[in-house]
């Protein structure tokens, strides 16, 4: 029998896979948060048997018909088998503790989670139907940023999906933004920064450039945790730092908060 073991990226032990898996993907010994598949997280979150996939029939194209080591169409085509997903990002509408919710999660196994046209336009999409119907949008980031194979059709959609959250904004209808590891670049840049409450997971790398780009750019060695999490915390770029089994509970008592909602 194989993939019975694992080893943690932070503490190095070796683990009993399935011990990891039943603790929320976070090791039981030093409580490293190990990565997520987007389904998985949505699962999670969302009440069991409340929630429906959207928006996934739309696929990513090749307009500059890029080129490097390999072609893009022959990157999505690889990846898009690999995840059995059609882009880096899962939407879905269900409910989280009885409260209806759209959600969209990013898959990093798909292209680092870059962010390409199709990613742009279903966020973009999420923000528009939760101001429709007037429900809480919630993102759960995982990505390396704007996916360079798309060139500006990428870039722009830093503007496209934020100009849609300020219309949530100006609406009154709650945007939560869950950043896990990693969350960079233009994404960081765009709707993972813009939420109403921004939280992250514990550990996660969050940043624009990459800390090796800052250090030779201004000549000077960084603290340490730069960039991390609890760092970001402590210097008011995050409202909070969540661990992930805690995560669903805050997520409800933060959601009837924002919608001044009580149970008695």
């Amino acid at each position: 029998m194989t993939n019975l073991w694992t080893r943690c990226n932070n503490c190095q032990r070796i683990l009993y896979k399935q011990d990891i898996i039943d603790n929320l993907y976070v090791c039981p010994l030093c409580q490293f948060h190990f990565r997520v598949e987007a389904k998985e997280r949505i699962a999670m979150l969302l009440d069991s048997g409340s929630y429906v996939f959207i928006d996934d029939n739309i696929y990513p194209q090749d307009p500059l018909g890029f080129e490097d080591s390999v072609p893009y169409s022959t990157r999505l085509k690889e990846n898009q088998e690999k995840t059995s997903l059609p882009e880096a990002i899962v939407t879905a509408i269900g409910t989280i503790g009885n409260i209806k919710v759209i959600i969209a999660a990013m898959e990093f196994n798909f292209m680092g989670g870059s962010m390409g046209s199709v990613v742009g336009e279903k966020v973009t999409r999420a923000a528009e139907r939760a101001l429709v119907e007037k429900i809480p949008l919630i993102i759960i980031s995982c990505s390396g940023g704007a996916r360079m194979q798309e060139g500006a059709l990428s870039l722009m959609q830093l503007m496209k999906t934020s100009a849609a959250l300020a219309r949530l904004n100006e609406a009154g209808v709650p945007y939560i933004s869950i950043l896990t590891d990693p969350t960079t670049g233009g994404v960081t840049a765009s709707y993972a920064m813009l939420g109403d409450v921004n939280i992250a997971e514990p550990g996660a790398l969050i940043g624009f450039a990459g800390p090796r780009v800052i250090e030779q750019t201004i000549k000077e060695k960084l603290p340490k945790g730069f960039q991390r999490a609890e760092f970001l915390l402590q210097h008011g770029m995050l409202d909070d730092v969540v661990n992930r089994k805690n995560l669903r509970t805050y997520l409800i008592r933060l959601l009837r908060l924002l919608l001044n909602r009580y149970e008695k």
